[in-house]
């Protein structure tokens, strides 16, 4: 289906000539189309694992509790809230299911249970994507400057995890104005997109706010207060703790640090996540659903999750990714934790 005016995620063409045509040149619509190729199947596994392991936390904290369990299950349940969180990134693409319908009630309600207006998410990803480190990006207030010093990212890190900062995460979602970090100038994102992406927007935030108010009175009421302490415990509590530093540092890890804006190659960074137990311990918090390719989204965002590995060895395979930013995590660990770059 042809994306509207103000819809569209556009693929990066900034610095003709540069590094960044050439990769696009080595790619030809016939090695593009399998990996733009749909599958319900893989979708559909992906939804189940990340459930499933939500499942199986909350399992094990209601067995046990009240025990010293607790603290594991919240700390695996946060995680796969983020897990949700990149689902719904997915169907904010139009990336979860051909059907379109189907696409949009799947991320609406993935998006909805972990707190997230999903069509709000949308309009506000389109412009990151459609306008990465310009001044109408409105993730710079989250990525931009790096590094800063580790005292300054574990002060935030630690806000976070101390649910200091949840409120502001989630008036993001929900299209809140953002403050370009390097302009300082407000970017309002429901103001630049379709009447149709505005009007799904606005509906979309309702329901999410329905749902988080009413979530906790039918925990009572099935439950009583043994039902509502749970809902509270092993849902609100990881949403607004744990996910939180994780959201932050995921982000920071794909476009923070980075010293060349003028290209997604450079832009962006495609983090490995093998070869170390540091970089496996990332591709299990930090990158689930093969986010770590992060480079090779921006330059093709219509391939799903799934096909992103394939699509990084493709472009491996032609040197299109020879100066690009794709490090091993522990080598962006060190950056974006290295001491405040000097302003020139």
């Amino acid at each position: 289906m042809q994306a509207r005016q103000g819809e569209e995620f556009r693929e990066d063409h900034r610095a003709p000539g540069s590094r960044n045509a050439q990769a696009r040149r080595l790619l030809g619509p016939g090695e593009l189309a399998p990996l733009t190729r749909l599958s319900t199947a893989r979708s559909l596994l992906s939804i189940a694992q990340t459930f499933g392991l939500i499942a199986l936390a909350m399992a094990l904290a209601v067995a046990t509790w009240p025990s010293a369990w607790m603290v594991p299950a919240i700390v695996v349940i946060g995680i796969a809230q983020h897990g949700l969180f990149i689902l719904a990134h997915e169907a904010a693409h139009y990336r979860l299911f051909a059907h379109r319908k189907a696409n949009d009630l799947a991320g609406r309600f993935i998006g909805m249970v972990g707190g997230v207006s999903m069509c709000t998410y949308r309009v506000t990803h389109r412009l990151h994507h459609n306008n990465l480190y310009t001044e109408e990006d409105p993730d710079t207030a989250i990525h931009g400057g790096y590094p800063r010093g580790k005292a300054y990212l574990l002060d935030k890190l630690g806000r976070d995890l101390l649910a200091l900062n949840a409120w502001k995460t989630y008036a993001y979602f929900f299209g809140a104005p953002a403050i370009n970090a390097d302009t300082n100038r407000e970017i309002r994102p429901l103001d630049d997109t379709s009447p149709q992406l505005r009007a799904a927007a606005r509906a979309d935030r309702l329901w999410v706010a329905g749902f988080h108010l009413a979530a906790p009175a039918v925990a009572f009421v099935l439950g009583g207060g043994q039902g509502l302490l749970l809902y509270l415990v092993l849902w609100l509590l990881p949403l607004v703790t744990v996910l939180q530093p994780i959201l932050r540092l995921r982000a920071i890890c794909e476009h923070g640090a980075t010293t060349d804006l003028s290209s997604p190659l450079t832009a962006a960074r495609t983090n490995r996540t093998v070869g170390s137990f540091g970089n496996w311990i990332a591709r299990i918090v930090l990158f689930p659903h093969h986010v770590n390719y992060h480079v090779e989204h921006h330059l093709y965002p219509a391939v799903p999750h799934y096909h992103l590995p394939a699509l990084h060895r493709l472009l491996v395979d032609k040197g299109a990714l020879q100066a690009a930013e794709v490090r091993d995590f522990t080598d962006t660990w060190r950056r974006v934790f290295a001491p405040r770059r000097a302003r020139a």
